[in-house]
Formats: structure tokens, sequence, C-alpha cells
């Protein structure tokens, strides 16, 4: 009998994999509005039918209903991640009070609320080219070499897709630095998958831009595929990998997940991180080509989807830790998206001081 129910379970499993995997997750993220939206009706309607409440209060009612189940589901992502077994030590001055507490949690809501509500269901692929060079364009007689632009893409996390990125794209189009997004599908599919995609990506967008690399900023497990590209395909067109809470030795949380992917992501309350992430690790050491160095991971104490929260420490990384910031509003708090704009500009001045370089070598060549 166990053995029959171990099949029918693992049978439902693929099932629900096979339909994930079919399914884009704007799509996935709509149907699951419309059944939010069905669930509010439907009890609004039996206020109304049994108590009598009027249509008003009991539409009311039922949104509430509706937002304290969410809310009690994104409080519960945080006792889980801090339990004893899971959570990682955080260091004294990053300790919360429990006004911090709540104002973590408060932002992780509507941040939450924001992706899948608003954000996700809206969200597609883009691509944003800036001639950032032109405002500055030096009279062509001069040979010196311009500092080209350096484009950014962007790598959402697992069960997501371009429309994460709403805050940030707003920044970028603000300081006019050129980026694209892609959606790494099928949904539940091998992080490896994805190494293509990335590559496309990568192609399309450097001959837009005419830039010879990319910053490649990737939230959660997307920080994972770009180290899954990077093994495919190399590090000579990467400037710059900036991670946002991404699980690089795994979450405990992934364990709950479905799908080839948080399969990969998972971690053992022992701290035992998967075989794949493990490879991917060996793959690295054995490259001996520096990959790491060209990592910077910006994360989160209280993390509330990685745990151990220090599982977003890479050996040989730039580690940039935050405290009072959730998983997903990682994409919008200011703090976070600063820091991304800082590396974005760190790297921005080592290209140019590069470039200039080279043309004042070359003027020297012409001149002499």
């Amino acid at each position: 009998m166990n053995k029959v129910k171990n099949l029918m379970h693992r049978m439902s499993r693929m099932g629900t994999m096979g339909r994930m995997g079919t399914m884009s997750a704007r799509q996935l993220l709509r149907g699951l509005l419309a059944l939010q939206a069905a669930a509010v009706a439907l009890v609004a309607t039996a206020l109304r039918v049994g108590p009598g409440w009027h249509w008003g209060t009991a539409l009311a009612a039922a949104v509430a209903t509706l937002l304290l189940v969410r809310l009690a589901i994104s409080t519960n992502n945080f006792v889980l991640s801090a339990s004893s077994a899971g959570a990682s030590a955080t260091p004294a001055p990053a300790r919360l009070t429990l006004a911090g507490w709540l104002r973590l949690c408060g932002a992780e809501f509507v941040a939450s609320m924001l992706q899948t509500s608003w954000y996700g269901p809206r969200g597609l692929p883009c691509q944003r080219v800036f001639d950032a060079a032109a405002a500055t364009r030096l009279p062509v007689s001069l040979p010196v070499l311009l500092p080209a632009p350096v484009p950014v893409l962007l790598l959402h996390g697992y069960g997501g897709n371009s429309g994460f990125w709403t805050p940030l794209m707003a920044r970028l189009r603000t300081a006019r630095i050129s980026h694209a997004s892609v959606d790494l599908e099928p949904l539940t599919a091998s992080i490896d998958d994805y190494a293509d995609h990335i590559e496309h990506a990568v192609d399309a967008l450097c001959a837009a831009t005419g830039a010879a690399g990319v910053v490649i900023v990737a939230h959660s497990m997307g920080g994972l595929a770009a180290r899954a590209w990077l093994r495919r395909y190399g590090s000579s067109r990467l400037l710059r990998l900036i991670t946002l809470g991404t699980p690089h030795h795994g979450t405990t949380l992934a364990n709950l997940g479905v799908g080839l992917n948080a399969a990969q992501m998972r971690r053992s309350r022992a701290g035992l991180q998967s075989a794949w992430l493990a490879q991917l690790d060996a793959d690295e050491a054995a490259s001996g080509a520096g990959t790491r160095a060209l990592i910077t991971s910006i994360y989160s104490y209280q993390d509330n989807i990685v745990s151990p929260q220090n599982s977003s420490c890479l050996a040989g990384a730039r580690l940039l830790p935050l405290a009072g910031v959730g998983h997903v509003a990682l994409g919008s708090d200011a703090r976070a998206l600063d820091g991304v704009l800082a590396e974005l500009a760190a790297v921005q001045a080592a290209a140019s001081a590069h470039q200039h370089g080279q043309g004042r070598a070359l003027a020297g060549k012409l001149m002499s």
C-alpha cells in the first residue's frame, strides 16, 4: 500500500511539474489572480446571502480575508527561514527590534503583493538601448576611444519573470543605462537549460549596444543560472555578476518547491547541498579562471526564502550584506538598488579608465 501511495504522489508531482512547465510565469500568476478573485466573490456572496451583510461590507470583508491569508503565508516564510534548524547567525548590529521585524514583514508583504498581482502578470522580456556616448561625443578628428556604455542583463528568480525588475528598470532608464531582461522558461526546467537562453540574450544585447561584454544582475535562482552560463560559455563577456539573495549553497525551503530547478537548489537541514550545487562549486574551483572574483553577492541577514541566510555568501566573491530586507523586497528596496547602481558605476568607471588608456596609447602612437 505504501508503494502505491508513493507512486501516486510521484505521479501527482510529475503532473504538476508538467502543467507548470508548459505555462509561463505570467500565465500562472494571472490564473492565480483569477482564482483569488473567484474566492473573494464566493466569500462575499456567502456573507451577503447568509448573515445578510450589505454588498459593500461583504466585499470589503472578503478582500480583507484574502489579504490576511496572503500575509499569513508571507509571515510563515519568515518563521520557516528563521527556525533554529535552518537560520544562520545574525551579527549583533544587524539584529532587529520588534518594530524592525514588523517593518520587514510589512515591506516584504507589499513587495510580494506587487510582484504577484501587478508586476508579474504584466511582465514581458524587454530590451532598452541608450546611446550614452552621444552626449559626450568628441570630434572625429581626435584619435581617442570613447567609453562604451556597459549594458545590463537582468535575470529573475524561481517562478518569476521580467516583471520582477520593474523598480530597477525604472532606475536604469533614469540613468540611461542600456538593459535587457529574459524570462527563464520552462518554469520547472533544469537550471542548466537556462544557460542557452542567457547566451542568446548576451549576444543580442552586445549586438544592440556594440559592447564587448555585459553586467548581469540576477535575483535568487537567476544567480545560479548565471553561474551555469559561466560554466558552459566562460567569462570572456562578463564584466560583473551581481546577485541578489541567491542561494549559492542551497536553501532548505527549496525542499517545498517543485521542478528540477527546485531540486537543484535544495539544502538539507544537516547543511548538505544538492549534488548539482556541489558539482557547480567543484567545476568553478577546477576552472581556476577567477570566476568568483567577478561576482558581487548582495543578500539579507533576514532573508525569508534563503535559509540559512549565509548560503548567499560565496567564497571569493564580494559580499554586501543588508539587514531588514525580505527576499522579494530585494528587487525594490532602496538600499539594495543603491548597491546595484554603485556596483554598475564601479564597472563603468573601470571600463572607461581602460578605454581612455587605450585611447591615449593610440594617440601617442599616431603622434610619434
